[in-house]
């Protein structure tokens, strides 16, 4: 690959810093960009999915956009890990509750990821693969939500395929213990385990599956705020 940059991404290797923030969307991207960085620049905007670099603290940090969806995380987490130097991803998002004790609002803390994605089938494993956080940072995510006094969980999410699910499945996946559903962290997982990189998915409950409970705009930019400030602090 060259160091013109790869078919998604038009920058070098030394446009990005060693840890890149993964909302969904471009214009989260920009928020933070906009709103926590100091001396951002755009590094990317192919296809419209904005890539920033700038500092926080003195560290210098970078945040991208994956796009929505397993496949589109799974080309940029790879070319990001593969071809960019990417040592750490940290995905930020939101998820449907799937745990009847969960709140609006709150933060979901990936520990591992369940999916009904057919991504990891073309490693043509003899078994079923679990994709997994990075421990070192979902230790360090769950002490700095302790520090901030934020309600956190931590454990099992379903990655779907499906956004409008007519299986009905998720009170199955629930029984088991699966917390909440989303779209991307698994892929992640599995793309960083095998360029044996570091990767961990922090969440926002937006709604409540089987409930009226969704949050409203206001409550979606505060909890949001949290859990853009908690990865912040995570970044390595």
């Amino acid at each position: 690959m060259s160091n013109q940059g790869t078919p998604h991404i038009n920058a070098a290797p030394e446009d990005f810093a060693p840890t890149v923030l993964m909302p969904g969307d471009p214009l989260r991207s920009k928020f933070i960009a906009d709103n926590y960085l100091e001396e951002a620049k755009l590094v990317n905007n192919v296809r419209g999915v904005q890539g920033y670099t700038g500092y926080y603290k003195g560290r210098k940090i970078s945040v991208m956009a994956s796009g929505m969806g397993g496949p589109s995380m799974g080309i940029y987490s790879h070319e990001l890990f593969a071809f960019m130097g990417i040592e750490t991803i940290i995905r930020i998002g939101t998820c449907g509750g799937m745990n009847p004790n969960l709140k609006l609002g709150q933060i979901v803390l990936a520990q591992a990821c369940s999916t009904n994605s057919n991504f990891i089938s073309q490693f043509k494993l003899n078994g079923t693969f679990a994709p997994v956080a990075d421990f070192a940072l979902l230790c360090k995510a769950y002490e700095v939500c302790q520090n901030k006094n934020l309600a956190c969980a931590v454990g099992n999410i379903l990655t779907s395929d499906y956004f409008y699910d007519y299986s009905n499945s998720y009170g199955d996946w629930s029984r088991l213990g699966v917390l909440g559903c989303e779209m991307e962290a698994a892929i992640l997982y599995t793309n960083a385990a095998l360029h044996k990189k570091r990767a961990l998915s922090i969440l926002t409950v937006s709604d409540v599956l089987d409930s009226q409970e969704i949050m409203t705009a206001q409550e979606r930019q505060t909890s949001l705020t949290n859990m853009i400030e908690v990865a912040l602090e995570v970044a390595p």
